[in-house]
Formats: structure tokens, sequence, C-alpha cells
């Protein structure tokens, strides 16, 4: 940069580690402020002593450098469920992940409770071959077990060599006994984006990461979509889509929205986390090709419906609100992730650095989603007969961060009922695209003027009665209690709500 008062940064907008190796990736210069405080004098002391005392007393002889780099990845990792000290090796692979093609097993992990946690396996890996599920804890990698192991650490073991195996124990909540499942690691290559005109004339398009060249990807789809005329509408599919480079998420809504429209704003406690993202060149650009200028004219008129789910995370997020808020399409599907906070890689050395939570993300018309989501136009389950199981949220994770804008209005996952757990294990599950994805056939009600299926209202009712309950303080839960014993009359019976008309 010339100058020493800034450095180098890489800004994330995803949810986790795939394997270990940050998915979401995007280019911003951040300066450091000149201005510092006082250092804590007492508590460096009182960390110095600490090192010294390891030092001199521990059982076995131990290196400055582990000492000093757990000191620090324990220093970020009780910030947020987002902000992580990254190794030589995790710094390494976030560098080169994003070109779509990394080794592994294809699951996306975080932490809770002191074990490694499955956010989402990526769709068409190993590990989703091999039935891992989000939610997942991974309790023991072969035979080492993983309470307590550092994320970075847990993910170098389960690296390797493709064609070698590695044996995964999980604990699932609907599930009485641990789940034991051997995997062979694979180069995981993620095609982030695919098409096809379906029947109706209507064309999909899936895409399963934002990659470095998923706008660029993006365009020649539409570009072959159009040959044989103007299809008459257009699903865009975020479904399990754990999201990617913030410049290629704003090149995605650039292919559907008018130039200089706004598709997100950041804001933190530094003048470069205030920022406002168009669809502008100088904002989705990482190379000379503008390939939205190349794109047919109907992209931005097309009747569109955007598919999303609990697995559809961060860029996802951002893509989904700014289409939802221009007005340019409606969102189709279950309630979204959660993630709305971005965060910047900051280089502390040669071969490691951080990634700090810096600021959070507002949709055009000001929303916060952060531990929220995006809520859909349309709520649609994975099936006719609901959804296929609860994934986890942003707002379940640990010292995740408030919604500063309604920060009562927090969706987390719907508690784990045995029975329907043992019901949703005999769904069969779905693909993306397929005849038999539900929810596609729902958006294609929906582009047709037809009736849509939606959740039943009982059930929706429940979930948003669940999450209430749960979010209430221990204060409101013993007024509750309070009030329930001074009631002396029958409980009142709230009318049924009308059932949604079904699909024809």
């Amino acid at each position: 940069m010339g100058s020493k008062s800034k450095v180098r940064s890489i800004g994330l907008v995803g949810v986790g580690v795939v394997a270990g190796i940050m998915v979401s990736l995007g280019i911003t210069a951040v300066a450091q402020r000149e201005t510092r405080g006082p250092l804590p004098l007492e508590e460096i002391r009182q960390f110095s002593n600490v090192f010294a005392t390891i030092k001199n007393n521990y059982v076995e002889p131990v290196e400055d450098k582990k000492l000093i780099d757990g000191a620090i990845a324990g220093m970020l990792s009780d910030l947020d469920p987002h902000s992580a000290y990254l190794d030589a090796d995790a710094y390494r692979e976030m560098q080169t992940v994003t070109q779509g093609e990394f080794g592994g097993l294809g699951i996306e992990v975080g932490t809770e409770d002191g074990f490694v946690k499955v956010i989402s396996p990526i769709e068409d890996t190993p590990a989703a071959r091999a039935g891992v599920k989000a939610g997942d804890l991974i309790v023991k990698i072969d035979d080492k077990t993983t309470k307590g192991l550092l994320l970075n650490d847990a993910v170098k073991l389960m690296r390797g060599k493709p064609k070698t195996s590695i044996t995964l124990t999980l604990v699932r909540k609907s599930e009485p006994q641990p789940i034991v499942v051997t995997i062979e690691r694979d180069v995981i290559k993620v095609q982030s984006v695919r098409s096809k005109t379906l029947d109706n004339g209507v064309a999909f398009v899936r895409i399963a990461q934002f990659q470095e060249q998923t706008g660029a990807d993006l365009a020649t789809h539409l570009e072959r979509l159009g040959r044989n005329g103007t299809p008459k509408g257009l699903v865009l599919d975020l479904r399990n889509d754990p999201g990617g480079l913030l410049h290629s998420a704003i090149g995605v809504s650039a292919a559907f929205l008018p130039q200089n429209s706004l598709v997100v704003s950041t804001d933190g406690r530094t003048p470069d986390a205030k920022r406002k993202y168009e669809t502008t060149p100088a904002d989705y650009l990482r190379g000379a090709d503008d390939y939205v200028k190349r794109l047919p004219a109907w992209t931005k008129t097309v009747p569109m419906v955007v598919l999303v789910n609990a697995g559809s995370a961060s860029a996802s997020e951002i893509v989904a609100g700014a289409l939802q808020d221009q007005k340019r399409a409606k969102v189709l599907g279950a309630q979204t992730f959660g993630k709305g906070s971005v965060q910047v890689i900051l280089p502390i050395s040669r071969e490691s650095a951080i990634k700090l939570t810096t600021s959070r993300y507002y949709t055009p018309s000001g929303r916060s989603i952060q531990a929220k989501g995006i809520v859909p136009d349309f709520s649609v389950t994975d099936t006719p007969d609901g959804d296929l199981y609860e994934r986890p949220r942003e707002a379940d994770l640990a010292r995740h961060l408030m919604n500063d804008k309604d920060p009562n209005d927090e969706r987390k996952s719907i508690a784990q009922d045995p029975a329907k757990e043992a019901e949703r294990r005999q769904l069969k599950p779905i693909e993306f695209g397929s005849a038999d994805d539900f929810q596609l056939a729902q958006a294609l009600n929906l582009l047709a003027g037809k009736p849509v299926q939606l959740a039943k209202a009982e059930d929706v009712a429940k979930a948003a009665a669940e999450v209430a309950e749960r979010n209430k303080t221990p204060a409101e839960k013993a007024k509750d209690a309070k009030d329930a014993a001074k009631e002396t009359g029958p409980a009142q019976t709230p009318p049924e709500q009308p059932e949604p008309a079904p699909a024809k």
C-alpha cells in the first residue's frame, strides 16, 4: 500500500470454515487507526507472568510460538463465532480456496461446546455423499477427540491427500447413539453455477457458492439460456449456499438490477467499515471483463423468484435481500441463516493473519440480517409434508452478535421434537432442480400465477412461539410463571387460522 498506516486485508461474508478453510472473501483496504488508547499495562504484566509460569513449570517444554498462537486464538475465539486466528496453513488455504478447488471432505465447520460442529456439507462432495448433515457434532476424528481442540487443528486432521480415508464420529440430536462414518478424501471442485431451461420455458439457475468467477460464469449461463428466446421466468436457487466473495455477490445482483442500484451497506466503528456497495463496476469487478455489459436485456425484467432456506447464508442473504428490497424478485422458501456480519483478514506476519469481525451489513432498506435472516415473501417447506430437518442458524451459535435493529427478533432453529425427527428421517432427500423439488414447483406456480402451497399457518405460529419462548429473559420467565399461578379461569384457546389454499 505504500504507507505503513495501512494493511492489505480481505473482507469476509461467509458462515465459517470449509474443513478449516474460509469460503467467503472480498478484497478491501483497511486503514489501521492511528489513535490508540493506552496499553492495559497491568493485564499485559499478568499475561507475561502466566507465560513465564508456563514456560518454567509445565511438565514438558513448550515452544514460545505455540503458547503465543494459543493465546491469540483464544483471544479471538472469545469475541464471536466468526473471528479467528489463521496460522500459516489456514492462511495459505484461505488465499486459494475461492478459486473453487481445494482438498478435503467438503464440509463447512465451526465450533460449539468445545466440539467441531458441521455448519453445512457442500453438495456433491465426499461428506455430503457419506450422509454428514448440518448440525452434526464431530466428536472424534479418527481416534482423536475434538473436545477442546482448536478449529484449525481439527481442520489439519481432516485434511489429507486425495484417496486417503478418515473416520469421523458424529453426534446427531435426532439419533440416540453416535454415528461413525468413514470418508475418502478428495479434491473438492465446487461448480459455482449450474443452469437449465425447464419444460415450461422457465430458466433455472443454481449458485452453490460465491467464488471468484461466479459473476462471469453466471453471465455465460444467462447468455446461453436466452439463445432460444427470452425465458418465461427465472428461478435463482440460493438454497444451501453458505456465502462467498462479496464482490461476486454484488456482481450477481448487478446481473438483475439496474446500474447504480444499492445492494448492501456496512457499518462499524471505523471509517473503513462504513460503506455502500452498488451495482457499479468498481464494486463488483476484479478483472478487465465487465461481464454485466454483455448480458441480454431480459435479465433486468424477466419475472423472477429466489429460492432460499436456512442454509442460505451471508453472501446469499445479501443477494436475496437486495433483490427483495429493490422489488426485483419474490423470495420463496424458509427463513435464511442470519449471518449479517463482515469479517476482514488482517495479516500479522508473512505467514499468519487474524479474521476479525469489523462491521454488520444491511439490506437496501436498512434491515439487519444478523441473527434473523431474510424472511421469505412465501414461506414454503422442503416437502409437502414438512422440512427434511432443522438446521442450525446464526442465533444458535454461542457468542453471536445481536441484531442491533431488533435484538428481540432473532430466529433460532426450532427445538428438536423426537417424534418429528423420526418422521423427517422417513422423508426422501430432494435433489435441487429435479422434478421432485417441491419448493421449485411452488416457485413455478408463483411465476405462472397459480396458488402457492404455503407452510401450514399453525406450524409457522408454533415455530414463532417456540423462538419467542426461548428468547425470554429469566425475569420474563419468572413473571410468566407467577402469572400462570394466579390464573383461575380456564386457558383461552386462540382462534384457528384458516388453511391456505392448496396448489392445484
